[in-house]
């Protein structure tokens, strides 16, 4: 039976630019960006894990709205279950605790970064929108 792990990103935009983040050199997909997130531990909703996630990682508090957008993709090793919340930025200054970098990005330029392969569907789907 393949792992089926359930990710949750964040769509944090600010002036119409997206906020991306990068992978650490040593994390799995080192150095590919990403919207920020992260896994859903047993016991916890999408949201409280989207909030925890992204305090753990940038030291910022969100308010997680509604779910934009919803994505499967079986990598070699395991399968991702990865949903995309619209989130309101309230307060703290980014800082890189468990990424290595972040951009604040416009739709047209998300095409310049190199996204793992569940993040390129979201892309394609958040530039339908």
């Amino acid at each position: 039976m393949r792992a089926k792990i359930r990710v949750v990103g964040a769509m944090i935009e600010r002036d119409g630019r997206y906020l991306i983040t990068q992978r650490p050199p040593r994390a799995s997909l080192p150095l590919l960006w990403e919207f920020p997130g992260g896994r859903v531990e047993p016991g916890e909703t999408d949201e409280e894990a989207l909030a925890r996630e992204l305090r753990e990682e940038m030291s910022i508090r969100v308010e997680v709205a509604e779910r934009v957008i919803h994505v499967e993709h079986a990598y070699e090793q395991y399968d991702i279950d990865f949903c995309v919340y619209r989130c309101q930025l309230r307060d703290g200054a980014i800082q890189h605790l468990r990424v290595h970098d972040h951009r604040w990005v416009r739709p047209e330029e998300l095409d310049d970064y190199e996204f793992p392969a569940a993040d390129e569907k979201t892309i394609a789907r958040l530039l339908d929108l």
